[in-house]
């Protein structure tokens, strides 16, 4: 992909669906991320892109005031990356890097690309699979920016599709009517019976697929009935992560890598890639394909991880992500 200026140990698994309980956040997470992009491409029209990144210390400062929720777990999450009492400005710090990334993400559907300096570190993973034909999954989680991910893609001629779920395809459909309908997404929407086959198409054609894999989500699993969520280790407790787009990459035997477009403040992003498991080869003697799966998973939280203590205000989860935390041994 270049460079561009625009730029195992154990576990215990939890055979159970993810609980129903969890739609209320999943659903109230995305509604309020669409009014702030309406707010942000408002801001972003009218006054831009350097006035805007002003106002975004006082829109900063209010949810921080307001925002007992995010502010709540925000702290909690911080606590764990950053190893040390939180302050006032920790918090502050992670929501102003959240609003960067949304107003960013305004301009970058706009495709004004030409506004951001952006490195890739990792490349050459998914330079070797497109050669080979396989196309690429790429597993990511809410850290930094896939939308700086696509649009350097699109810069560089890569044909890059999301996977999302039916109530999210529907909200990105209403968000690109509001910030920029011009702009050309191309969505898999997941739980029906034709996606596997168009998932197929995309990557025999030479297309990268991207799903995000840090929350356990209601509804039909991405790969198949076999996916289970599985307890890990992860920034001191355990937390639940789901297997299914490890199973889907094994399923359709492609390479697997995780991604994420790092913000780093001002205009700079780091897109990062890290091969996980090549499901288009053999397996080692020995392992099975649920071994195999599990494997990658934890490679994935154990990347996760890393990244939350080199980077750590750079996730966007603003929720009870330990939700039933035990303590790790």
């Amino acid at each position: 992909m270049g460079r561009g200026n625009a730029a195992a140990g154990g576990d215990s698994v939890n055979p159970r669906a993810p609980s129903v309980a969890a739609e209320p956040w999943t659903r109230q997470r995305e509604r309020s991320q669409l009014w702030v992009l309406r707010l942000m491409s408002w801001i972003a029209r009218h006054a831009g892109r350097r006035t805007s990144r002003l106002i975004l210390h006082p829109i900063a400062a209010y949810f921080l005031i307001t925002g007992g929720k995010a502010r709540r777990e925000s702290r909690r999450y911080l606590e764990r990356a950053l190893r040390r009492p939180v302050r006032w400005s920790d918090v502050y710090r992670h929501l102003h890097s959240f609003a960067c990334t949304v107003l960013d993400r305004v301009y970058l559907l706009q495709g004004r690309h030409e506004l951001f300096d952006v490195s890739l570190s990792g490349s050459s993973v998914v330079d070797t699979a497109l050669a080979r034909g396989a196309g690429a999954l790429l597993v990511g989680a809410h850290m930094g920016s896939f939308e700086v991910l696509r649009a350097v893609g699109d810069r560089q001629g890569l044909r890059v599709a999301m996977l999302m779920y039916e109530d999210n395809a529907r909200l990105i459909t209403a968000t690109l009517a509001a910030i920029a309908p011009q702009a050309k997404l191309h969505t898999i929407t997941l739980g029906r019976a034709e996606a596997m086959l168009e998932l197929r198409r995309w990557l025999d054609l030479g297309g990268v697929a991207g799903i995000l894999a840090d929350r356990t989500l209601p509804g039909p699993p991405a790969a198949s009935n076999r996916s289970r969520t599985h307890d890990l280790p992860f920034l001191g407790r355990k937390a639940r992560f789901s297997d299914g787009p490890f199973r889907l990459a094994a399923l359709l035997h492609r390479p697997l890598v995780f991604m994420t477009g790092l913000y780093c403040g001002a205009n700079r992003y780091q897109i990062r890639l890290v091969e996980l498991d090549d499901f288009s080869q053999a397996p080692p003697p020995g392992v099975s394909s649920d071994e195999r799966v599990a494997a990658a998973l934890r490679r994935y939280v154990a990347t996760l991880e890393a990244l939350c203590i080199e980077a750590p205000y750079n996730w966007f989860n603003f929720f009870d992500f330990w939700a039933d935390e035990t303590q790790v041994d």
